[in-house]
This record gives C-alpha cells, sequence and structure tokens, in this order.
C-alpha cells in the first residue's frame, strides 16, 4: 500500500510570482513558425488556449498526487465521504493538526493555473471579443467559490495590481461574483437571442461542446448556489440572486442533460486511482451508516463491497486513533461512479436542492419544497443510472444505522442522523433532508458538501475521537476554513495581512467565514 504524497514544484506559487508571470507574455510565446498577432487573432487562438487549464484544474483531473493535495485531504475526509486507510504522523488534517504543506496547494495551483490565465483573458477579451470574456468570468467565479469558501478572504479586485496583491473580503468576492455573472449571462444570452453561432467549440472541453445555452444554464444555476450560501449573513440578498437565477429567461439545469461535467485528458480518474492503484483512500463511516440505513442503490455505484466483510459495505471512521500495526485497507473501495475520466462540476440534483430549500423558505424557486426535492433524488437516481426512487422517497421509516467497527471496537458509534427519507412536517426537519439527499448526490465533491455542512450543520455526522488541534479547533464544530496558503506568507506578507485583517478572527482552522453564521437555519 502507497499514500503518495509529493511535493510541489515551486514554479510562479506565490501570487506575486503568478502575475509576474504574465510580463513579457508575447515575447516568451513568440509563435515558432512566425504567425503575427493578426494571424493569432483571427482564429481567437490567442484567447482560446487559455482556457484549456481550467477545465483541467478546476477539479485537479490530470495528476493525481496534485488532486489528493487540492482537496482529498482536507475537504473529501471532512465532508464524510471517504477517508484514508493509516494514519499520516502528527501533522493530519483528519487530525485537526492541519498541515500547511498540504492545505495551501488549492490556493497556489488555482491562482497559477486558471486565475493568471484568466487574467490575460480579460486583457486580451473585454470589450473586444466579449464573449470570451464573459465566459472567462463564468470559469472565475466558479474557481474563486471554491478558493473563498476554503480561505475566506483572497486576492480578487488586486489581482495584477501594481499596488500589490491585496486581499478582498469574502463578502466583497461574494457581492462581485454575483455582478460577474451579471455580465456573463447578458452577454451570451444578448448572442443566442441575435443567432450567433457559438465560438467555443473545439475549445470548450466539458459535455456542452460550446452551447452557449448551456453555459447561461451553468451561470445561473451556479448564482442559486452562491445565493444559498450566504443565506444565514445576507437573507434578502440571497432571495434576490436566488430568485434572478432562477426565474431567468434560460434558467437552471432542469435534466441531466444540463449536468456540467469534463473528460480527463489522462482518461483516468483521480479518485479510483488513490483507492485502487494506491491502496489508499476508503469509504467513509458516515456513508456507510446513511446510505445503508436507508438502503440506498446508489451506495453500489459508489462504493465496492468489502473484502473484510464479503457482500457488504465498510466504511472507516475520520480522525481515530489506528490499531496498531493494523490498516483498513480490506475496506469498502470507490465503485463503478469514480471508475470513469468523468468529473461531474455540477448536478441537476444539486440544483433541484437548491430550489427546494429556497421554497422552504418562501422563495419563488418554480415549485414546492417537496416537489423540487422528490425531483432532486429523481435526478440523482437516473443520472446513477438506478431505479427505485418512487418507493425511496415515500420511505419514512429507514434511518441511518449505527456504525460497528470490526477492527477496532472502540470505534463503534450509533448512528447520528435520525431523519428518514420521506417528506416532512417542518422546515428544520425538512431541511436536514434536503442536505443530507444533496449531501448523496453531490459525491464526490467533498469540496462542496463541506461547505454545505459548514454552513447547515447537515447532514449529522460522526465526531472525530483524535483530535489532535492542541484546543484550537472545536470537536464539535470541525475545521472552519484554511489557513493562508505559506507561499503567500514568505512571498506576499501584505497581502496576508491585509486578509487576516478583514477575517474577523485568527488565521487558524478554527475562525468561521463570512458566510459561515453562527446561527439557527431559520
Amino acid at each position: 500500500m502507497t499514500i503518495n504524497i509529493i511535493k510541489r514544484t515551486a514554479i510562479c506559487f506565490s501570487l506575486l510570482a503568478a502575475v509576474s508571470c504574465t510580463d513579457n507574455f508575447e515575447e516568451i510565446n513568440t509563435n515558432p513558425v512566425g504567425a503575427t498577432t493578426p494571424q493569432l487573432e483571427q482564429d481567437f487562438n490567442n484567447i482560446k488556449s487559455l482556457f484549456k487549464p481550467t477545465f483541467n484544474r478546476l477539479f485537479i483531473s490530470d495528476v493525481t498526487w496534485q488532486y489528493q493535495l487540492q482537496q482529498s485531504l482536507q475537504a473529501d475526509g471532512w465532508s464524510g465521504y471517504m477517508t484514508t486507510p493509516v494514519p499520516f504522523g502528527n501533522l493530519n488534517n483528519h487530525d485537526y493538526a492541519l498541515n500547511p504543506g498540504w492545505n495551501g496547494y488549492a490556493w497556489d495551483d488555482a491562482y497559477v493555473n486558471i486565475i493568471a490565465n484568466l487574467y490575460k483573458v480579460e486583457q486580451r477579451a473585454k470589450g473586444k471579443y466579449d464573449q470570451f470574456y464573459a465566459w472567462s468570468l463564468i470559469f472565475k467565479t466558479a474557481t474563486m467559490q471554491r478558493i473563498t469558501d476554503m480561505y475566506g478572504p483572497a486576492v480578487f479586485s488586486k489581482y495584477g495590481s501594481e499596488s500589490g496583491a491585496l486581499y478582498d473580503s469574502q463578502k466583497d468576492i461574494y457581492t462581485q461574483m454575483f455582478k460577474d455573472l451579471d455580465f456573463a449571462v447578458a452577454e451570451l444570452t444578448k448572442r443566442i437571442n441575435a443567432g450567433e453561432a457559438s465560438t467555443f467549440e473545439g475549445t470548450d472541453l466539458s459535455s456542452y461542446n460550446g452551447d452557449y445555452t448551456q453555459w447561461v444554464k451553468y451561470a445561473n444555476s451556479l448564482r442559486l448556489r452562491l445565493a444559498m450560501r450566504i443565506v444565514k449573513v445576507d437573507p434578502a440578498l440571497a432571495k434576490t440572486e436566488a430568485e434572478k437565477a432562477v426565474n431567468n429567461t434560460i434558467g437552471v439545469f432542469k435534466v441531466n442533460a444540463d449536468v456540467m461535467k469534463i473528460k480527463s485528458p489522462v482518461d483516468l480518474n483521480v479518485i479510483d486511482q488513490m483507492s485502487h492503484s494506491w491502496v489508499g483512500l476508503f469509504m467513509g463511516a458516515d456513508m456507510e451508516s446513511i446510505l445503508g440505513g436507508y438502503g440506498d442503490p446508489r451506495m453500489a455505484k459508489y462504493w465496492n463491497t468489502a473484502e473484510i466483510t464479503p457482500g457488504q459495505y465498510k466504511g472507516v471512521r475520520t480522525g481515530i486513533v489506528y490499531p496498531s500495526g493494523t490498516t483498513y485497507a480490506k475496506f469498502s473501495q470507490t465503485g463503478s461512479r469514480t471508475a470513469t475520466g468523468e468529473v461531474t462540476w455540477m448536478s441537476t440534483a444539486e440544483v433541484y436542492f437548491l430550489r427546494a430549500e429556497g421554497a422552504l423558505r418562501g422563495w419563488n424557486m418554480g415549485g414546492t419544497g417537496k416537489d423540487l426535492y422528490e425531483a432532486g433524488i429523481k435526478a440523482s437516481f437516473d443520472q446513477n443510472g438506478v431505479e427505485g426512487a418512487a418507493a425511496y422517497i415515500a420511505d419514512n421509516v429507514k434511518v441511518a444505522k449505527d456504525y460497528v467497527d470490526p477492527l477496532f471496537p472502540a470505534n463503534n458509534a450509533p448512528a447520528v442522523s435520525k431523519v428518514t427519507v420521506a417528506w416532512g412536517v417542518t422546515n428544520e426537519i425538512n431541511l436536514e433532508k434536503i442536505i443530507t439527499q444533496k449531501w448523496i448526490a453531490t459525491y464526490p465533491d467533498g469540496q462542496e458538501a463541506w461547505s454545505e455542512f459548514r454552513r447547515t450543520g447537515y447532514p449529522k455526522l460522526f465526531r472525530i475521537t483524535n483530535n489532535k488541534s492542541g484546543g484550537v479547533i472545536s470537536t464539535e464544530l470541525g475545521v472552519r476554513r484554511l489557513p493562508f496558503a505559506q507561499s503567500e506568507g514568505a512571498n506576499n506578507p501584505k497581502g496576508v495581512e491585509s486578509g487576516v485583517a478583514v477575517l474577523g478572527g485568527p488565521d487558524n482552522g478554527a475562525t468561521r467565514l463570512w458566510w459561515d453564521v453562527n446561527k439557527a437555519n431559520f
């Protein structure tokens, strides 16, 4: 068994260096066959090439160890989805002894491989080829939503500024992301209404194949996700933005053909490789408890049965004291859902669950909370190719099951989630059902699941038993954010200082983000 964590190459991996990497771009990247700038612009080649890294790096889909550092060793574990079969020494995110050598990678990679390229798109396309600028804003929003939901304040409006890479507050980032989506949706819609042929074809590496309409649906669906994220800190703005998304003339995802997904350029799935080739990633105990208790047919798509319990599924608890000399390498590994190179960025099921919560809050979401919730379950069943949605939706008996560790009984735990699947009576119970089903449907995107857990407290997950944070991070509340990247402290200390000033607490894993308000859901 191998747990592969490879040290990153520190090339342009601070924000100041990332910006400087854009200097002298034309000189450094002169076409060797002598193509002039007008010739490159004729087919937009000077712009199109800048989009490719975004498709492969939003979720790193081409280099397994890099995805491991980007998300697997953080949110994929904290979400309850999956964990490692062995401990990682004294600095282990799963034990809340946060490892700074791992936790800055998502930041570094996003700015170097995505934001730096999108900045060049802005310089070359804004006001001249605005369809590409609009497209870049959708990518920028998808990227920065992930970054700010990991770290909080981040470099946004000051990126590329001569005054330095100072940080924006998370509130300001969200405000600008909504404005960016306004421009993107309006620009692409204008071109759709004019009957313009897409100029994205051949560059679009997603399932959309350059279709402007599908990109507008994705932008609207992203807006809906962002709106729901801020519902506890700014409910009025959340309502306005959510209704804007759903009631747009093109609208949001409604059928599974709308699912935003890409294909890995190396035709493998990095999660599958970590689980099978490395024997280093296994089902989380929360998945066994919740999906196993519900008798959820998606279990067979997500996971393989365990060697240690033939014919049954067995997960591993996160943040435990591992039995001496024993690993969990015979527990459940990943199944067919992650066996291909296909990577889902956003699903139709998620959008239905977002609308269901909005309806629960009295917003105009184009349906009742119950109907939208059930539509979300059906969409997820269809996406995963399983049957039985009607009976599953009607079940008001089955609940999550207790967890039993066959290797170390000290890790046994009673189920913490008590809700059934069938629509309930109170808003709080129905919210828990919505988020629990969204958690199931959103797998394997641990980043989004972790964010929703922080926002709502759902689904109810097992707590860790081996908290090594030294009292910094609460066992009950879990990790609330990632500290700022080490590269920033070394190369952009004024930026970090400006970020801490608008963070609202110390730069550690216990400080809540702006939208992570300590108040009731209703």
